[in-house]
């Protein structure tokens, strides 16, 4: 029944995506620059690895439109939605494959920037787990899919501006204030405090363990020479 308004996306689910946005835009612009800018790269990708921990987290165990069993795009769904017989609430099957293709990008940039390094004065945290011969193979992976984040950006952009000016489907305001107005479904349910409180630990682990705190601390620095005194 159309005409209802439903929460469509709960605080959680929108706080991780206009985080992860800045977030996003910080890593890319950081990382052209690079020079003194690199650091922050590197702090901004450690945002990045907890954010993605969260919503892997509340993917599972969040409200109904932000949990990935209810928006996974099976084929059948692809095929409905092509040829106009899928009807639903929340990410439709293509918007579905986008934000899966955005994490799992995300997730590889993370990775490879973790065990990465500049060839200059910056390592990832984690770098010292990999040889350095992996650890400059992964750094140009990390270059080269920088270009690709930046396609998949500009192109899921390019999606909503579409839908919300051809189709006139406001996708961007449901975002901002987690109502959808004419409605077919039901608001959503779930993702309480415990499941809020699971996801967010689990994300503060991630982000100590992508730190590398937890690895030894590098030996000192050999003495320098004693100088001959003739």
């Amino acid at each position: 029944m159309k005409g209802k308004r439903i929460l469509l996306w709960d605080l959680p689910t929108r706080l991780f995506h206009w985080l992860l946005v800045v977030a996003v835009v910080a890593a890319v612009v950081t990382g052209q620059l690079g020079g003194n800018l690199i650091d922050w790269h590197g702090r901004i990708g450690l945002a990045i690895a907890g954010l993605l921990a969260f919503r892997i987290v509340w993917g599972m165990l969040g409200s109904t439109y932000a949990r990935f069993p209810q928006f996974f795009p099976t084929p059948d769904k692809i095929k409905a939605y092509l040829a106009g017989r899928w009807q639903g609430e929340g990410h439709n099957p293509l918007g579905a494959l986008s934000v899966f293709g955005l994490l799992a990008l995300l997730i590889i940039q993370v990775a490879t920037g973790l065990v990465g390094n500049d060839d200059i004065a910056f390592s990832g945290p984690l770098a010292d787990l990999v040889s350095r011969e992996i650890s400059n193979r992964l750094t140009g992976l990390h270059h080269l899919l920088a270009n690709v984040l930046i396609a998949l950006v500009v192109l899921h952009v390019a999606a909503i501006a579409f839908y919300g000016h051809i189709r006139k489907q406001k996708l961007l305001k449901p975002m901002i204030t987690g109502w959808k107005d004419d409605a077919e479904g039901e608001s959503a349910a779930g993702g309480g405090l415990l499941a809020l409180i699971v996801a967010l630990l689990v994300a503060a682990a991630v982000v100590y363990g992508a730190s590398g705190a937890w690895l030894p601390a590098p030996p000192p620095p050999p003495p320098p020479a004693a100088t001959p005194n003739w």
